[in-house]
């Protein structure tokens, strides 16, 4: 292992180093699953397919070294957790050279196909890191794993030297194991949070004891004015950026001593640095005060403790206890609203939004069979959506007004929603407003940017309004010239910005969309040609997409024909995909458009065993997008390959994006069944069990 020391940055990790004598070594406690490595591996395993992690017998830590030849990958796999709640699993670990790899950790569920990515880092650094994720309902005989991926240097190296999983959350600390919770400074030459209590009195000033143990052996956090260089200089407490959304009460003791005005703020802080404030105080307290505050994010955050002397002499800040509850301070209750009542992609009507007009004629519900010369719905190909100016000519004036469901006031909204556009466009086809609840307009929040035209665009826009608010979707048609045939489909409404996603703490592992890169799929070399990954339109015209499913803009993987031969195939293979209990869903989209499409082939391919057709589609399909759900079952260890063989003509580009697998049945499946039982072989779906 090559040496791993201390910087010179005076890091609150450093500081912890410092004065570790003081704290001792912390026993391993919690779920199976903990391991400081001093004695074993504590019942993790390394992957037998992949390169071992190494012991380090004198530091007590386990590493993966760079070599110069290849890059190396380990996996070390955790024992069976017990199951639990709210859980947070604390990391120690150092990654060294310049350009070391990477370090994953992932949560592996009992029979599922896919590791759920939780965390992952790249970085390297001179000293040991900290990282705090939060999981939620650890499951039984679910484990976590650990992937080190070593670049090929012999300066390379990843090191964990301590993994802790224990019942709560991770903004939670009473600062006294080693690892402070995960908190660290926002580094300052100057004033920083320091670690109080113990043995520790590097202050002149009578700090307080801790409000944990309430005695000088526990430990707490403080900011000290005799360290300030300047006035109003600012020292930051930043806790682990939260995995999920939290929605709670916050609480905390602190001390505040002042001879002159000092401001003690606590805020939530975003993933691209948006502040909210909590509270704030700016008056002396010389014991321990509880605060409770309310936590009301619709987004993942991290907690920063700021502090700002108005004078360098006699002033500190104490902080001890932070805790975390789902339930909100004061037996207040939690105000619910769920904006999915604004969500509508027209399969089955209208769902909650309305007309302004007796014969409902202005915005036109269409469903369009699969057909090479008019697009179809962009939820499925084969769905409803809506099209303003269908029964109406283009000789008169009018103004289509589709008004949705009302929204609750104080809530920020991230609305999106696919439109597409056809004839002679103005920047009146179509516009987005914000209506009071009596229909009164109160902004116009978007409006159309003139993109290409026949093809499906994802737009979204955040709205916060003081008052309740609906959402209103206006197309205005004055003449021949200025008026356009605007499609409509898949509105989205969600608490939150649209560039921070909320949701689950647990991203969705089977999934794909390409616009980052190939996600894991890689080429066959055994076929005639290759798969391509592109944006935009294909080169040959009249075939082919003229942009991605996922947001019209993006990228997709294709086919290019007129560098093939007719017959010539290219093999796109899925990663090894455990075998899992039960069924999973494949879903994906599919563009078969043009004279001399051939054909797209998916199998399921096992080690040692020949490939299973399950699902086949030849000749020209459509214009638009079309979705497909293939259900399955398999035990063991396997690939999907998606096979595109080129048809008679050039004019035979084919094109596929957002790939998804799903643990469970499809549920468009089920839906199909449900309403179609007498006649499922005109679902495009197939159900394979093997």
């Amino acid at each position: 292992m090559h040496s791993l020391h201390c910087g010179a940055a005076m890091t609150l990790l450093m500081l912890l180093l410092l004065h570790a004598h003081q704290f001792g070594r912390v026993e391993m406690h919690g779920s199976k699953g903990s391991c400081d490595f001093e004695k074993d591996l504590c019942g993790y395993e390394s992957d037998l397919l992949f390169g071992p992690w190494m012991v380090n017998l004198q530091g007590r830590y386990v590493h993966i070294e760079g070599s110069g030849n290849i890059q190396k990958v380990g996996t070390l796999s955790s024992p069976e957790l017990y199951p639990l709640g709210e859980s947070c699993v604390r990391l120690v670990y150092q990654m060294t050279g310049s350009d070391p790899g990477r370090l994953n950790m992932y949560f592996r569920p009992e029979g599922n196909s896919f590791d759920f990515l939780l965390w992952s880092a790249s970085d390297p650094s001179d000293s040991w890191k900290i990282a705090s994720i939060g999981v939620k309902n650890i499951a039984e005989k679910s484990k976590i794993i650990l992937e080190g991926i070593v670049n090929p240097d012999p300066m390379a190296s990843i090191a964990v030297f301590e993994i802790n999983i224990t019942p709560g959350y991770c903004i939670e600390c009473n600062f006294e194991e080693n690892h402070l919770c995960g908190y660290n400074n926002r580094w300052n030459p100057n004033l920083n949070w320091l670690v109080g209590g113990g043995s520790v009195r590097d202050s002149p000033l009578l700090l307080p004891t801790d409000h944990t143990f309430d005695n000088e052996q526990g430990h707490y956090m403080y900011v000290d004015s005799i360290y300030a260089a300047r006035l109003h200089e600012v020292a930051q407490l930043v806790s682990p950026m939260t995995i999920s959304v939290l929605s709670g009460c916050l609480s905390f003791h602190y001390q505040l001593e002042q001879k002159y005005s000092t401001l003690f703020v606590v805020y939530t802080k975003d993933r691209i640095g948006h502040y909210e404030e909590l509270w704030r105080s700016n008056q002396s307290m010389y014991t321990w005060n509880l605060v409770k505050v309310n936590i009301k994010a619709s987004h993942p955050f991290q907690l920063v403790f700021e502090v700002a002397f108005s004078s360098m002499i006699e002033g500190y800040v104490a902080l001890d206890d932070i805790s975390f509850s789902p339930q909100f301070c004061n037996n207040e209750t939690a105000l619910f609203f769920d904006p999915s009542v604004a969500n509508c992609n027209f399969d089955q009507g209208l769902c909650n939004y309305t007309q302004n007009h007796i014969d409902d004629t202005k915005w036109t519900r269409l469903i369009r069979k699969p057909n090479p010369f008019r697009f179809g719905d962009h939820t499925s190909g084969t769905g409803g959506f809506l099209l303003s100016n269908v029964k109406f000519g283009y000789h008169q004036e009018y103004v289509a007004h589709l008004i949705g469901p009302l929204l609750l006031a104080n809530f920020q909204y991230c609305l999106q929603f696919f439109y597409a556009l056809n004839h002679f466009i103005s920047e009146d086809a179509l516009a987005v407003y914000i209506y009071d609840e009596m229909d009164q307009v109160l902004e116009k929040i978007w409006t159309i940017p003139k993109p290409p035209t026949g093809m499906w665009i994802q737009a979204e826009v955040n709205f916060q309004r003081l008052e309740p608010t609906k959402i209103v979707f206006v197309s205005v048609c004055k003449n021949f010239w200025n008026c356009g045939k605007v499609a409509l489909d898949d509105i989205v409404v969600s608490q939150g910005d649209c560039q921070i996603p909320g949701g689950s703490w647990l991203a969705a592992p089977g999934k794909c969309n390409f616009d980052m890169d190939n996600c894991g799929f890689i080429q066959d070399h055994n076929d005639k040609s290759n798969w391509q990954r592109r944006t935009g339109s294909t080169p040959t015209s009249f075939t082919g997409p003229k942009g991605d499913h996922t947001t019209g803009v993006g990228h997709y993987m294709y086919i290019e024909a007129s560098h093939m031969r007719r017959g010539f195939n290219a093999r796109l293979l899925s990663w090894h995909l455990r075998g899992f209990t039960g069924k999973q869903c494949l879903a994906f989209f599919y563009h078969m458009y043009g004279i001399g499409t051939g054909s797209l082939n998916v199998y399921l391919k096992k080690e040692n065993a020949p490939e299973i057709l399950v699902w086949k589609r030849r000749g020209e399909q459509s214009i638009s997008w079309m979705k497909a759900s293939i259900e399955y079952q398999c035990e063991h260890r396997h690939q999907i390959v998606f096979e595109a063989i080129r048809g008679r003509s050039i004019n035979s580009d084919i094109a596929i994006d957002d790939i998804l697998f799903q643990n469970g049945p499809c549920q468009d499946l089920e839906e199909s069944k449900a309403l179609h039982p007498d006649s499922p072989n005109e679902q495009d779906w197939y159900s394979i069990y093997i």
